[in-house]
């Protein structure tokens, strides 16, 4: 016998089964009860939450022939046939394949016809927001005035699509998304029933992972289980399957945004894509993660709002320490307009650095959040400058050699720093390239190509060609082995020397003209002199 899948053998049978929905199903219970049947109802709510299997045992139960407590027995010939779906009393119709006038005014030539059995006939229309205009107002009068054999169950997932006219004929049931509490109990229930040793840890991701829909939980609990048949089923596993990341990597990447260390955030996004980690995913649960710690952050004994254990909640406590409130608002909002704009995203890798790159960089923004942590990025320079640590400054002296300054003063006289000074004679290889670099950086690959147009010329010792960019991501781009290779390469090939290339970026707070001389502008002048 071939494999039925998790949430197709567990679908519930009765009532009792259905979880999560205790409102609705409450309230159709005693409509049973009572004999206070509609002849109209309307279910609405996220993907997996139960609308069909509910309209099904509706169907059973105002059908079957020895009902319990507003319940069907699951046992008469009547409650068999509709579970076997050989019943033609029930008829469920899929509205996104059968969406025209044409089929609805098949159902209006069929409700006039009694049931064969039982005393009900029941329509259950899956995603009734798919119908067409023509075929909405074809069901609008058989819907208001049906025949009392008759009962229409009409399921949507997006109850907005739907005209008016028929919500105001049709009884209103929202089906809510299904507790992380309520998916595990019943995950480790079936679990038990299928003798699979799982952890609870796994299950409660999977949980989560679904987004309060049941049917998602046990597919994905499905595609684990087969990942790792015959093994036990661990929180690692789980992440290994799902591509998604632990709690312990979002934490070190936090830290990394914190210190401002763009290569170091770089390089946790190569390893978590050479890991095959799904980018998408990665971006809400970090997300996530972020509103833990603002909760955390902002309020007291919140152990029993967060879902997470003794552990991460230590974790979270100290990183709280480390962060203000509205850095973490504004990494919520780089990070929520990013969710949205991955799903639609063919470059998702190249987003997601963008993203925290400006996590990192808070002066590529000029928004207001990002402007507190513009000013915080200056005190802490000058912090650390009240500290003594010295800011290395390069200049070009008349030799052609680098010296350093400390702030604001010459480092053994304590005299005010002098600015840099023009070196005697510019080697001719470096004024060759000068010369040309606009047009050999104009022939580089792609990205370098786009850092080299905000760059800035200077000399360095040895003969050195300095290339000074205005931030350190440029620098960190640039400056990458492969990159500088390929430059003197280009150069070698323009001008037929050899010319060692160095890349430096600009001191934040600083000018450039502060720690470098301008040998282009030098250059040109004095083409132009000649000229």
């Amino acid at each position: 016998m071939s494999y039925t899948a998790l949430y197709r053998k567990f679908r519930p049978a009765t009532f009792e089964d259905v979880k999560g929905q205790d409102h609705i199903i409450t309230t159709l219970q005693n409509q049973i009860r009572a004999n206070r049947i509609g002849h109209a109802y309307l279910f609405c709510g996220t993907r997996g939450t139960g609308k069909t299997t509910v309209a099904k045992i509706f169907a059973k139960a105002v059908n079957c022939e020895h009902p319990k407590e507003g319940s069907p027995c699951g046992e008469c010939e009547t409650c068999r046939s509709i579970a076997a779906g050989t019943s033609m009393n029930v008829i469920e119709i899929d509205a996104a394949s059968n969406n025209g006038v044409d089929n609805i005014r098949e159902i209006r030539e069929e409700v006039s016809y009694r049931p064969t059995e039982g005393k009900y006939k029941v329509y259950i229309i899956d995603e009734v927001h798919m119908l067409s205009i023509g075929a909405f107002n074809a069901l609008l009068k058989t819907l208001e005035e049906p025949p009392e054999y008759v009962i229409f169950i009409l399921a949507t997932t997006e109850v907005h699509k739907i005209p008016i006219t028929i919500l105001s004929r049709c009884q209103h049931y929202d089906f809510k998304r299904i507790s992380i509490e309520t998916i595990t109990d019943r995950m480790r229930e079936l679990m038990d029933t299928e003798h699979v040793d799982v952890e609870e840890k796994a299950l409660r991701y999977i949980a989560k992972a679904a987004d309060g829909s049941m049917r998602d939980a046990l597919s994905l609990l499905d595609q684990c289980i087969a990942f790792y048949m015959g093994q036990k089923l661990t929180y690692d596993n789980v992440l290994e399957v799902l591509g998604a990341v632990d709690t312990d990597v979002f934490s070190k990447l936090l830290r990394k945004v914190i210190s401002r260390d763009v290569p170091g955030v770089l390089d946790i996004v190569e390893e978590l894509v050479m890991q095959g980690r799904e980018l998408t995913q990665l971006a809400a649960d970090f997300t996530w993660y972020l509103r833990n710690l603002l909760l955390v952050k902002t309020s007291d004994n919140i152990e029993d709002v967060l879902d997470v254990s003794t552990e991460n909640m230590m974790q979270l406590k100290e990183e709280a320490q480390m962060i203000e409130a509205d850095m973490l608002l504004r990494y919520i909002r780089i990070f929520s307009e990013l969710s949205g704009q991955l799903k639609y995203s063919t470059q998702k890798r190249v987003m997601l650095e963008v993203a925290l790159i400006k996590l990192c960089t808070p002066a590529m923004e000029s928004s207001q959040d990002a402007l507190l942590d513009r000013i915080r990025a200056v005190e802490e320079k000058l912090e650390k400058g009240m500290e003594d640590v010295r800011e290395r400054v390069v200049y070009v002296n008349g030799a052609g050699m680098e010296g350093e300054y400390a702030r604001g003063q010459d480092r053994d006289s304590g005299r005010p720093a002098a600015a840099p000074k023009l070196p005697a004679a510019i080697p001719e290889d470096v004024q060759e390239v000068v010369r040309n670099f606009r047009s050999i950086a104009s022939e580089a690959s792609g990205m370098i190509r786009g850092c080299l147009k905000k760059a800035r010329l200077s000399l360095g010792g040895d003969n050195r060609l300095l290339i000074v960019f205005p931030d350190e991501v440029s620098e960190s781009r640039v400056g990458k082995e492969e990159s500088i290779r390929e430059l003197e390469t280009l150069i070698e090939n323009r001008i037929g020397k050899r010319v060692e290339v160095e890349v430096r970026h600009v001191e934040e707070g600083r000018h450039f003209e502060d720690s470098f001389v301008d040998i282009e502008k030098k250059i040109n002048m004095e083409i132009t002199v000649e000229d």
